[in-house]
């Protein structure tokens, strides 16, 4: 991305906005509740947006995201500024990395709005599900992704390191699946879990979820058992993938384990703590 940086000198706006590796949990609240989910931030995932002079444009040299009526109508319910954008995104669409939401909230930053309820109004306008990716602490919120606002504030992780990946096809969120299995009891559970709690938690909604929406096959949790992790996460809609481990603990195998296995884009990283 180093010629997008570049290119934002000479910019009117400029953004960049962390993706994700899938969710910690993700399911409804109570069988008729809402889809509910905790993000699981990756810093090493973005989408980079460059807003330029000039009448509206959108180059995208990697992933076509979206076509320039949807960039218009973005741009018009946010109330932000129109020019000639460039759009570099770091993550897969379709992998559960939260490619669309990125990509969109990059885009709205860079045309200068900066009200994290109108971003995700427009995100939910446009894409009829968001991640909760414009706000600065995204893990820290019980998100309704079909609804585009906050069920409750959660306390700070602590700090955890993961490596991951994404293992099988991409696959596109649809706005009117609901179904996901029921994970109240795990919500419950997360204010007062530790990290060993927190991995527990994390694993039962990722096995809950496969259980219902597959695939069988699914290598994660055969890994996470043999690399010693605490636990694991995926991403409930797409095929983002991580393992959890105390700070220092990721084995020096961990990589080459996962890509034996059949994953791709593998990344270590650390998030939570003061």
């Amino acid at each position: 991305m180093i010629e997008t940086r570049v290119e934002a000198d000479a910019a009117e706006g400029f953004a960049q906005v962390a993706g994700h590796l899938g969710e910690f949990l993700q399911g409804r609240l109570g069988p008729s509740g809402p889809l509910a989910l905790v993000t699981l931030p990756c810093p090493a995932l973005r989408a980079e947006a460059v807003r330029r002079p000039g009448p509206l444009a959108l180059e995208q040299p990697g992933a076509r995201m979206l076509t320039l009526p949807a960039l218009r109508r973005l741009l018009a319910a946010a109330e932000g500024a129109e020019g000639r954008f460039r759009l570099v995104l770091d993550l897969p669409p379709g992998g559960g990395a939260g490619a669309s939401t990125a990509a969109r909230v990059a885009i709205l930053r860079a045309a200068g709005v900066t009200d994290t309820g109108t971003l995700a109004r427009a995100c939910l306008a446009s894409e009829g599900a968001s991640d909760p990716l414009m706000f600065e602490r995204p893990e820290r919120l019980l998100w309704a992704s079909r609804e585009g606002r906050v069920l409750a504030d959660l306390r700070p992780l602590p700090r955890m390191d993961l490596v991951g990946g994404f293992f099988g096809a991409s696959q596109r969120t649809d706005p009117a699946d609901l179904s996901f299995p029921d994970i109240a009891d795990l919500v419950a559970g997360w204010a007062t879990a530790d990290l060993p709690g927190l991995a527990r938690l994390a694993t039962l909604s990722a096995r809950r979820c496969l259980a219902l929406r597959g695939p069988a096959d699914d290598p994660t949790e055969a890994l996470a058992a043999r690399l010693g992790a605490l636990g694991w996460a995926i991403g409930h809609t797409g095929p983002a993938r991580a393992l959890i481990f105390p700070p220092g603990a990721v084995p020096p195998a961990a990589g080459g384990a996962l890509q034996a296995a059949g994953f791709s884009r593998i990344t270590r990283f650390r998030i939570g703590g003061a």
